[in-house]
């Protein structure tokens, strides 16, 4: 009777176990999000509650088609690595095949137990058992759940339940693949469908004329088209070489002033009474030197858009009859009373700070504000670090092609020493380095050596320093090292064959020079 009673009892305890277990693998995977997190923190119950050690989830990798561990408890990395089989190799590989649970009694007896991730010494395999079941998905096999076990005593009866249990918790992790995987399908069409919105956006608001894809730009981009049909005076704002000039012509080419004329006037380039008589016109007589009379480009301009650039290098006295022109919608010729109405779009440029200038009483206020009524700020090239690479790619085809070269593309450390410099003459900068390196390029691509000194290193970045003998000489060596790596597909031994020297110096070189063979490696 009293032993009646205890087995009795040891049965409740093991269901009080098996249900305590159960509901904490429910719990993780309720809670799931990240499919290895949950596996992990399974296999930890079922060893802390359970006495199942060694828990293991061997998932079929759908490119390669063979079964990797996808997580395991209490065995290294390199174990793991080496837990690979194909579909029906060993116990695990025969289980996913027919999608049958496998029990084997005592591991060291087993010849079809391969123990690849040799975490089981001779004395282990003499008492464990291992239990492995499938996990299925839509009636397929997608993996295995498996776990060693030592039974002291009761095998059979043990062995049946947990295989029983194993076979419940193989489900629940089945469905929680499937509910994650729908989940994942979901964001990534939702990335799909996202980046695609982007795409069209980015088409749409797009100005054929400028490169770029940064955010910064989208925003030019996008100002531009809200002000391109209407009438408004527009004021391009910006470093020296960021553009200013491409602006105007976009802004006139997406108006409805597009069939019409676009002329530009340098306002600095020309001395204050030409200016005048550029900007307004003179009739004959009107001063020496004026033979016959002239347009303006005021009238010139007609119907079109006109393009003051360097708006901010105006004398006073030039500035008084722009603002009466802006204003008014006339002006006179010099040297004429006749008041001519214009019909143009006018669009200003400057590299000055216009609001220090008019503290200064260095330009008009009132000036400042009519011309100041759409405001589009270009940024600097700095501020647009994701488009250095995009344009650099544009003048090396656009000069490759002029001259005549068969230059494909930029060498990794070309691109390095391009994207960390800091650009202070901007685009303008960077159009003239590279058709520099192109004129002096010879081979298929362009290297760091074929760049301006001031690009050499970092410390030239702030400096125009010429670069020390050993700088340039690291320099030349790293990007050959880096040449061969890509074209042998990483592999360390081909690359230091292919430079003629030896394996032990080229680890050496790839260690001092911090590259990673790795990533040059085409998966």
């Amino acid at each position: 009777m009293k032993t009646n009673t205890s087995s009795v009892d040891a049965m409740q305890d093991q269901e009080f176990i098996d249900l305590t277990c159960l509901y904490e693998i429910t719990r993780h995977l309720a809670s799931a999000t990240s499919l290895q997190d949950c596996l992990e923190k399974i296999v930890t119950s079922l060893a802390e509650r359970k006495g199942m050690d060694n828990g293991t989830v061997t998932i079929i990798n759908p490119a390669t088609g063979e079964l990797e561990i996808e997580v395991a408890h209490g065995i290294t990395a390199e174990a793991k690595r080496r837990g690979r089989y194909k579909l029906g190799e060993g116990i695990t590989g025969k289980v996913v095949a027919t999608g049958e649970p496998i029990i084997v009694p005592q591991i060291g007896d087993e010849p079809l137990f391969l123990n690849r991730t040799r975490t089981r010494g001779d004395e282990r395999k003499k008492k464990s058992s291992f239990l492995c079941v499938p996990i299925m998905a839509a009636q397929q096999s997608i993996g295995a759940l498996s776990i060693d076990r030592v039974y002291k005593e009761g095998f059979g009866t043990q062995s049946e339940n947990d295989l029983r249990f194993l076979t419940v918790v193989s489900g629940l992790i089945a469905e929680t693949v499937q509910r994650i995987q729908r989940v994942n399908e979901e964001k990534e069409a939702l990335r799909q469908e996202n980046s695609k919105l982007k795409r069209e956006l980015t088409a749409k608001n797009r100005i054929e004329e400028i490169i770029g894809n940064s955010s910064r730009m989208q925003e030019v981009f996008d100002m531009v088209h809200r002000v391109a049909d209407s009438n408004a005076t527009v004021l391009l704002r910006g470093e020296s070489g960021t553009g200013k000039t491409l602006v105007a012509k976009a802004l006139h080419h997406n108006s409805s002033r597009a069939d019409g004329p676009f002329v530009v006037v340098n306002c600095s380039a020309l001395p204050e009474t030409l200016l005048e008589s550029e900007l307004f016109g003179h009739e004959k007589g009107a001063f020496t030197g004026a033979t016959e009379a002239k347009k303006g480009r005021f009238e010139l301009a007609e119907g079109g858009t006109l393009f003051l650039d360097e708006i901010g290098e105006i004398s006073p006295a030039v500035q008084v009859k722009l603002l009466n022109v802006i204003q008014e919608r006339t002006f006179q010729r010099l040297g004429s009373t006749k008041t001519i109405k214009t019909d143009i779009r006018l669009v200003a440029a400057t590299n000055r700070d216009l609001e220090k200038a008019v503290k200064e009483m260095a330009f008009r206020e009132d000036l400042y504000y009519r011309l100041n009524v759409f405001p589009v700020y270009l940024p600097p090239l700095r501020e647009r670090r994701t488009d250095i690479m995009l344009l650099a790619e544009y003048f090396l085809e656009k000069y490759a092609k002029e001259n005549n070269k068969q230059i494909k593309r930029i060498s990794t450390p070309a691109i390095d020493l391009l994207v960390q410099y800091h650009w202070p003459g901007n685009v303008r900068e960077l159009q003239n380095c590279m058709e520099r390196a192109v004129l002096i390029c010879d081979g298929p691509a362009i290297k760091s050596i074929h760049l301006p000194p001031s690009l050499q290193s970092a410390d030239s970045i702030h400096s125009s320093k010429p670069l020390s003998l050993a700088t340039a000489v690291e320099n030349f060596e790293r990007e050959l090292i880096i040449e061969a790596l890509k074209k042998n597909n990483g592999n360390q031994t081909k690359a230091a064959k292919s430079l003629d020297t030896s394996l032990r110096i080229i680890n050496y070189k790839i260690h001092s020079y911090g590259i990673e063979p790795k990533h040059f490696k085409v998966k």
